[in-house]
């Protein structure tokens, strides 16, 4: 039995749907089904005695979002925030979490099948339990996180406590 549908493309050639966003000088992506939205940066209220990486939370059309540096998560040099920082507002397990990021480039479709799983050796500086592969667009890599290994599960428990 042959596995090509009639448009031409295998089962493998699903186009997936990311965010590609910048942090630092590599370019990664998260799938789009588990963003909620993109916002330039608001003020963020600080929380005393929260994990080195969490910013603080925001009040987003009276929803209280916790939200945390991925710089800081992933023990990358962190950059100062200016006119092109975000937070990426995602889903992760039943909470909602702002994720602070450098820039958004992007949202991209790419073949499933040019997404290979994370090497054993990652040449990144973001360690390996957080991703979930890497992908190949023309000459670039796209590292892609797993946004449900961001958060231990303590650090959702401790988070949703403190939204």
């Amino acid at each position: 039995m042959n596995d090509v549908s009639e448009s031409g493309t295998g089962p493998s050639d699903e186009l997936l749907q990311m965010v590609v966003f910048q942090l630092g000088d590599e370019e990664f992506g998260v799938e789009i089904m588990k963003v909620q939205e993109i916002i330039r940066m608001p003020e963020i209220t600080q929380i005393p005695q929260s994990p080195d990486f969490v910013e603080g939370v925001i009040n987003l059309r009276g929803r209280i979002i916790v939200v945390i540096n991925l710089d800081k998560r992933f023990n990358l040099s962190s950059k100062e925030v200016d006119e092109h920082s975000r937070i990426i507002v995602v889903e992760i397990g039943d909470n909602v979490v702002g994720m602070i990021v450098d820039s958004v480039n992007e949202v991209l479709r790419i073949p499933a099948s040019s997404v290979d799983p994370a090497p054993e050796l990652v040449m990144s500086s973001v360690s390996k339990e957080y991703i979930t592969g890497v992908g190949k667009m023309d000459n670039r890599l796209l590292i892609f996180l797993d946004l449900a290994r961001i958060l231990d599960k303590k650090e959702v428990e401790d988070i949703a406590k403190l939204a």
